[in-house]
């Protein structure tokens, strides 16, 4: 009898746990879900030129209105904005994916020199453009950007079999990451072109320039890419509680380990070939969005970390056009600002655990 009434109180347990958590996620995505249509908002009325809301819902679902007023919300502003929230997502998700890699929760594109090996190749290819008078498709610009990020990943891969400590992968990561930086700087400086200022603000980081065009190819990639990295959720909670676990449940460890390099490289290299490298948002999203949902299960992390990395990039992107309007700031100082604490406390729960 006592056996039964404490099998029963554990039932009980379990049903309020599960109960609890289920409230949890679920007030955790309407949370990103209203600061994504908020922010979504926020950024389509700011600028300098004033619309009212009913104006902009006016031009955006009636397609009426004044004639400027119709073209800076549909050519400038909706591509803008639209642009960055797959970009910031699929960066998110690119972070969550290295750092499934790796095990380590501060690996992440830009900090391993990925998105500065991506930019290196796409700022030698449109230099090579530019000089033949040329411009580069967004499909060109994504391949380029991929075969840069791949070798930076080959010679971070290269190094993990010599470096045993994570930190001292982190740190050649980011040795890797000023080299490609120094020769992309070196490349653009020296450049003989007109459009010589919109490279360098590309190599800086920036959402500016967007077109309709830009995001149906960066939505069929990022929408494929986060596809199969979704169907992969199963493997990668398996992978999560360690290789052996994985094996044992059946996961291909080897074609499993290459196909999250390359789910992460076609992410990282859609976002650097149309924005340039972007900082921090690729470490600090997982975690916030982990802390969050109080769960690690990627069945629940990818989603969130599409819509975490759209929110917070959202956020950023507002500021770097308003704060000093004319004048816009890079994306990744702004990034930077904010994803950088958010690194350094990581890095010192690490320590004190």
């Amino acid at each position: 009898m006592f056996s039964i009434l404490l099998e029963n109180e554990e039932m009980l347990s379990a049903g309020v746990k599960i109960e609890g958590n289920m409230k949890r996620y679920t007030f955790s995505f309407l949370i990103l879900i209203v600061l994504t249509g908020v922010l979504f908002v926020w950024n389509v009325n700011s600028g300098s030129v004033d619309l009212s809301v009913a104006e902009i819902c006016r031009i955006i679902f009636l397609r009426t209105g004044d004639s400027t007023a119709y073209n800076i919300i549909w050519q400038i502003r909706l591509p803008r904005i639209l642009a960055v929230m797959i970009l910031g997502g699929a960066l998110s998700v690119s972070g969550f994916l290295l750092q499934t890699f790796f095990g380590n929760p501060i690996a992440g594109p830009f900090v391993l020199g990925i998105s500065s090996g991506s930019k290196l190749v796409v700022a030698l290819v449109m230099v090579w453009y530019l000089s033949m008078s040329k411009s580069m498709s967004s499909g060109e610009m994504i391949a380029a950007a991929f075969v840069g990020a791949m070798i930076s990943m080959g010679f971070v891969l290269l190094v993990s079999h010599k470096v045993k400590r994570m930190s001292m992968l982190v740190i050649c990561g980011v040795m890797i990451g000023y080299i490609c930086s120094a020769i992309t700087d070196f490349v653009v400086t020296f450049a003989d072109d007109s459009n010589i200022v919109n490279l360098h603000n590309w190599s800086q980081g920036s959402f500016s320039g967007m077109t309709w065009s830009n995001v149906a190819v960066m939505a069929v990639v990022v929408g494929v890419t986060m596809v199969v990295t979704f169907f992969l959720s199963k493997p990668i909670s398996a992978y999560q509680l360690g290789e052996v676990y994985a094996q044992n449940l059946g996961v291909n460890i080897r074609a499993f380990r290459v196909a999250l390099i390359l789910l992460s490289s076609v992410l990282s290299a859609c976002v650097t070939a149309f924005a340039g490298p972007i900082s921090f948002v690729g470490i600090a999203v997982p975690h916030l969005v982990k802390s969050l949902l109080k769960t690690a299960k990627p069945l629940l992390v990818i989603p969130a970390c599409f819509l975490g990395g759209a929110v917070f990039c959202m956020f950023c992107d507002l500021i770097a056009r308003t704060v000093f309007s004319p004048t816009e700031l890079s994306i990744s100082t702004v990034t930077a600002l904010f994803g950088a604490p958010v690194v350094i406390y990581i890095m010192v729960k690490r320590k004190a655990g």
